[in-house]
C-alpha cells in the first residue's frame, strides 16, 4: 500500500523524505491546500500534504478538504493518516499525550462535507458508525508499541469549528456529550475518506488541556502549546517511520 500523511498543525513537513518531487493536482473541487510531497522514508514510498499549507497560512473552516482528499485519491493514496493536533478534555489526555481516536462527533457548520452533490449526482449515503479504519489503527498501535510510545487507543473527537479555541462552557458540553478530545479539523475530512473508500486513521497530539481543563482553568498559554508539539511531533515522525516500514513488510 502507498500512504498519505496530512500534517496538521506541528506538522508542516515530514523530515527523513529522500527523493523529493513535489506535484501540483488540479480537482473539480479546487486547489488542494498545496502541493502533494512524494517521496521516500527509510526506502518506502508515500505522499505528504499539509494541511493547512507548507507556511500554515490556512485557518481549519477555510480548508478545502475535498480538494485534499480526491487529490491523494488521485494520486495514488491506498491509505491515509491524518496527523492533528488536539486539547484533551478527558482528564488522562494530558500535553503530550498520543491517541488514536475510534469515534468522533462534529460540531462545525458551513463546510463542504461531501463528494455526492449536485443535480448531476445520486443521493448517497456511507455507513459511518466506525469512523476511523481498523487497520490502519492497528497499525499505527503497533508501530508506537515496537517503538516503546505510549499511546492511547480509544478516544471520541469532538470536532469545532475553530479557528478560535473554544470556551470553558462549551469544553464542558463536549465533555457531557462524551468528547475525549477537541480538534478543528477531523471533518469532513474523515467523512470524504470513507466516501472515496480510502482507509482512514487519525493520530491525535494532545498540545493542551482544552479551555477550563488541567492548567488551563484560567486560559491557554500558546507558548506552552508551541514547545509541547516540538517534543511530541518529534515521536510522531518516529512512529510514521515505523509504521510505512510495517506496511511496506506486510506486518
Amino acid at each position: 500500500m502507498k500512504f498519505a500523511i496530512i500534517g496538521g498543525s506541528g506538522l508542516t513537513s515530514l523530515a527523513g523524505l529522500e527523493n523529493v518531487r513535489r506535484q501540483v493536482v488540479r480537482t473539480p473541487y479546487g486547489d488542494p491546500s498545496g502541493p502533494l510531497t512524494h517521496g521516500q522514508l527509510q526506502g518506502v514510498d508515500l505522499m505528504f500534504l499539509a494541511r493547512h499549507g507548507y507556511g500554515h497560512t490556512i485557518t481549519p473552516h477555510e480548508i478545502n478538504y475535498r480538494a485534499n482528499v480526491w487529490a491523494l485519491k488521485h494520486a495514488g493514496a491506498d491509505g491515509i493518516v491524518s496527523v492533528a493536533t488536539v486539547g484533551g478534555i478527558r482528564a488522562e489526555y494530558g500535553p503530550g499525550t498520543l491517541v488514536l481516536p475510534d469515534q468522533i462527533i462534529d460540531y462545525t457548520h458551513g463546510r463542504r462535507g461531501t463528494f455526492f452533490e449536485g443535480l448531476d449526482q445520486p443521493v448517497t449515503h456511507i455507513d459511518f458508525t466506525w469512523p476511523y479504519d481498523d487497520g490502519v489503527r492497528g497499525r499505527l498501535a503497533r508501530a508506537a508499541a515496537n517503538l516503546g510510545e505510549p499511546m492511547a487507543l480509544v478516544g471520541t473527537y469532538g470536532c469545532t469549528q475553530g479557528p478560535r479555541l473554544e470556551t470553558a462552557a462549551e469544553i464542558r458540553r463536549l465533555e457531557r456529550d462524551g468528547c475525549d478530545l477537541v480538534g478543528m479539523t477531523g471533518m469532513p475530512e474523515a467523512a470524504l475518506a470513507r466516501e472515496l473508500e480510502v482507509p482512514y486513521a487519525a493520530l491525535a497530539v494532545v498540545a493542551n488541556h482544552a479551555a477550563g481543563k488541567g492548567d488551563s482553568c484560567d486560559g491557554i498559554s500558546l507558548e506552552a502549546i508551541g514547545a509541547t508539539l516540538d517534543g511530541a511531533m518529534a515521536r510522531v515522525r518516529r512512529i510514521l517511520a515505523e509504521f510505512v516500514r510495517m506496511a511496506a513488510n506486510g506486518d
